[in-house]
């Protein structure tokens, strides 16, 4: 087995989380990439590879060979930009690999993700190792590239585009289709065709291999891996900072909210709502998986049409409550007793206040 050396890869970051951004980018320049850019937000991205598709050199790069994008941001979210990576005329590279990213990885997300083109769909709470297997799926096992009328993206069906047993639905066999190679070598069909299968050389692997054989797999060297997690080690020891900011942000908003008439609160909720989405894709990460499911129970509760009278406000500052308790008595992994408390107490507040409403 070979090892990578990723210094000849750019990699674009798309994350509107600065505390994230930034730890991100942290990450990705320990695991050795030569240049990463990023960008707030999907219309920061979509500004940004414009410039670099029209002017190569721009912002010290001849190019992008890898996108990972935060997938709920605004006022372009991670879908938007997949979608105009995939298929906008001003895209640099259509083909180009694409990580999403993102602490809601309910299976709307990932299928509405996997339609519009993706890679590979990194879950938050990350880690050094969910971030290096990412990036060695898409190294070392790129497949193949299907166009056709409804969709532009890597092959859905990861075992080669082979359908499980039984569950053939496509109407094209490979005999029907047309087949790219590279730019001097295309198989067509005898007959029209509307499906392409674009199966390119590796060119992420020719930049990082050096040398290694086509089918060989590749591995980072194990001290950079190292390097990486004790860099993210040391990361954490502000999360409990950074979270509790955005506690306090959570406590505002309900006091505000409560002076509001329950027919003008949904706005608030919104806000709730994409503060606990931040929360719940964060505490795992830093040791703090307690973290990440009560603001799981967050997220879930204040959706669109939840209740949004004075008694849903007493159960998001429950949740804030218990949270805050994971932060002051630094309550790692599941907590043990006392994190089953807490879980309890949390259980008993939200039960008080739902049978009063």
């Amino acid at each position: 087995m070979g090892f990578y050396n990723l210094e000849r890869l750019s990699v674009l970051l798309v994350e509107d989380n600065s505390y994230i951004r930034d730890i991100l980018e942290s990450l990705l320049k320990t695991l050795g990439f030569g240049w990463v850019a990023t960008a707030r937000n999907g219309q920061d991205a979509v500004e940004f590879l414009r410039l670099v598709a029209s002017k190569p050199g721009s912002g010290g790069a001849m190019g992008v060979d890898l996108i990972i994008s935060d997938l709920i941001m605004s006022p372009i979210n991670g879908l938007l930009l997949l979608r105009w990576v995939r298929s906008s005329k001003d895209s640099p590279n259509r083909f180009m690999p694409f990580i999403m990213l993102s602490g809601a990885a309910d299976r709307s997300y990932v299928e509405q993700s996997r339609d519009l083109g993706t890679t590979e769909f990194l879950a938050k709470p990350f880690s050094v190792q969910s971030v290096y297997q990412k990036l060695q799926l898409v190294i070392d096992n790129p497949r193949q590239f299907v166009v056709t009328r409804d969709y532009y993206g890597p092959e859905r069906r990861r075992k080669n585009g082979v359908a499980p047993e039984g569950e053939e639905r496509r109407k094209n066999q490979e005999k029907d289709v047309a087949v790219v190679y590279s730019a001097e070598k295309t198989v067509k069909p005898s007959s029209p065709t509307d499906v392409w299968y674009f199966r390119l050389p590796n060119r992420l692997k020719e930049k990082v291999g050096g040398g290694m054989k086509f089918n060989e797999t590749g591995e980072l060297p194990k001290d950079i891996l190292e390097m990486a997690e004790k860099a993210l080690e040391r990361d954490a020891l502000d999360f409990a900072d950074w979270a509790m900011s955005y506690m306090s942000k959570l406590l505002d908003l309900c006091t505000e909210c409560l002076m509001k008439p329950p027919a003008v609160r949904r706005h608030y909720f919104d806000e709730i709502n994409l503060i606990a989405h931040e929360l719940r894709g964060q505490g795992g990460t830093f040791g703090y998986p307690l973290i990440s499911i009560f603001a799981k129970m967050l997220y879930d509760y204040t959706q669109p049409g939840c209740r949004e009278d004075d008694n849903s406000l007493e159960i998001v500052k429950s949740h804030v409550d218990s949270m805050r308790a994971v932060i002051r008595e630094r309550v790692s992994g599941d907590g043990g007793q006392l994190g089953k408390d807490l879980l309890k107490a949390l259980k008993i507040a939200i039960d008080r206040f739902s049978v009063t409403a």
